[in-house]
């Protein structure tokens, strides 16, 4: 299925993909996998049809005319029953923009100030479900900016900054259920770097775990890897991150690479990218409880187990560890899987329950692992732009290849309307006029009314059942048009502007 693939650079760092919020040299790369990514052979059905590529080889943006909103295409197929729910993804254009859609492609919510931003999910806040996601500045391999929450109108309620004079890093924005925030921290520090042939005196990035008050930004923890983890367990070599070898501090070598950070009971989970090593964190005194992976493993694995450069690690109530192994070889081989672990009572050995790979997808860094609550288990291939859902077993059901690479991807249930009016727009096409309708984010309209003046007062000339991001109606021409969103059961949810004609 793949023969006719070029070979895919697999020494591509992190810091070579995000500079800036924009992709810098992996551009080639994503746009490759348009052209050649697979379905299965039996009983597939396309959902939309493939979009016609730019110049770039990339899927043509979509627009529409209700709305200067716009959004890479995304295609599809579907093989097998889903879990609910809708797709949450953060396609890279200039910087990553966080788009809500249907899992055949079709929009329901495109972040509309484009901000750049990661890590697009629904989490629970106050007993609520919210939109969260992290925003702000990369800076090449890492982030500086802060958390932010929305309500289900897409108002902000909260927006969460690091403490103790550090930002944000764009790699965890993690809710508990005790209105704190777990995030991760990227701050440059003087170290010695002379364990891997390094200067004595040399620059480091020091990762932070800070757990964070929601109501209040009060710091109540704040871990360091410097302080617990010798940096002499990475796998990154001196000279693999052009530009940081460490021996200035604008030049920091990034050793550890912290990426993830998950709630587990009395401590914390800490993945880092550049060990290839999850911590088991002690909250209350900072030591490593276990290493699980990398040079100095606690726990015992298989050989055909071994992860490597990981993501998205998380512990589930099962006691079962999901990560997402991103496993780059050192030439231009390898191919990324979703692991699924269960340790034994002693955490002193893991068996690989069930691994979920498909059609050779290599993401060469990010992605993300999702336990569904059907049981299946869906797979964001980081740098490979697309999306897989698979069956507990580890059968590929549905895939969608997106339009530039997203940080994580997830399918969450969520129900919005937003405070927003909708959008309306008309045509003139001779003696009648197309009206077009959108409202961005709304999940619940069932179909669009349709009223129409030409110096009285406007009246209802027809009505369309929703058809998608954007649906459209052809009625007799008018001087001015309004739309009206309805509910299933013919409410008016929304009423737009007057638009003239």
């Amino acid at each position: 299925m793949d023969t006719d693939k070029p070979d895919r650079a697999t020494n591509l760092s992190r810091r070579a993909l995000i500079t800036g919020g924009s992709l810098v040299g992996a551009g080639v790369l994503a746009g490759v996998f348009f052209a050649t990514r697979d379905t299965p052979e039996s009983s597939a059905s396309t959902l939309r049809p493939t979009p016609s590529a730019s110049a770039t080889g990339k899927p043509a943006a979509r627009s529409f005319v209700s709305t200067t909103l716009s959004v890479p295409q995304v295609t599809s197929w579907k093989t097998g029953t889903t879990a609910p729910g809708l797709l949450f993804v953060t396609q890279q254009e200039k910087g990553f923009n966080g788009l809500i859609m249907r899992e055949n492609g079709e929009p329901v919510w495109i972040e509309p100030t484009k901000v750049n931003l990661t890590d697009l999910k629904v989490q629970a806040y106050q007993g609520a479900p919210v939109l969260t996601y992290w925003s702000g500045k990369s800076t090449g391999g890492h982030g500086a900016g802060s958390g932010t929450i929305l309500d289900t109108t897409y108002t902000p309620i909260a927006t969460v900054a690091a403490g103790n004079d550090l930002d944000a890093d764009l790699h965890e924005f993690n809710l508990t259920d005790r209105g704190t925030a777990l995030i991760t921290i990227y701050v440059v520090k003087k170290s010695d770097l002379s364990s891997i042939g390094g200067p004595k005196n040399g620059y480091v990035y020091d990762c932070h775990v800070q757990e964070i008050d929601v109501a209040t930004g009060k710091v109540l923890l704040d871990w360091s890897a410097l302080d617990h983890i010798p940096i002499s367990e990475t796998y990154l070599g001196l000279t693999q991150d052009e530009g940081h070898d460490g021996t200035t501090a604008g030049g920091a070598f990034d050793a550890y690479h912290l990426n993830a950070v998950e709630e587990d009971g009395d401590t914390l989970l800490v993945s880092a990218r550049h060990t290839h090593t999850i911590y088991s964190i002690d909250r209350t005194t900072g030591k490593i409880r276990w290493r699980f992976g990398g040079k100095k493993s606690d726990i015992k694995i298989a050989q055909d187990a071994v992860f490597a450069w990981q993501h998205d690690v998380r512990r589930h109530t099962d006691g079962t560890i999901t990560l997402f192994d991103n496993h780059l070889y050192s030439g231009t081989d390898g191919q990324s899987r979703g692991m699924k672990f269960s340790l034994n009572a002693a955490e002193t050995e893991a068996t690989l329950e069930q691994e979920y790979t498909y059609d050779k997808h290599l993401g060469t860094a990010m992605g993300s692992v999702q336990v569904l609550a059907n049981g299946n288990v869906l797979v964001g291939w980081g740098t490979d732009p697309a999306v897989t859902e698979f069956t507990a077993g580890g059968k590929a059901i549905y895939e969608a290849t997106l339009g530039g690479i997203s940080y994580r991807s997830y399918r969450h249930e969520w129900s919005a309307q937003p405070t927003t009016k909708p959008d309306a727009a008309a045509r003139v096409e001779g003696d009648r006029m197309r009206v077009y309708a959108s409202w961005n984010g709304a999940t619940t309209v069932k179909s669009w009314r349709i009223l129409t003046a030409s110096g009285g007062d406007p009246v209802a000339v027809g009505e369309v059942k929703r058809s998608g991001f954007e649906t459209s109606l052809l009625v007799p021409k008018a001087a001015t048009a309004v739309v009206q969103a309805l509910g299933a059961d013919g409410s008016v949810l929304g009423t737009s502007a007057s638009i003239s004609v």
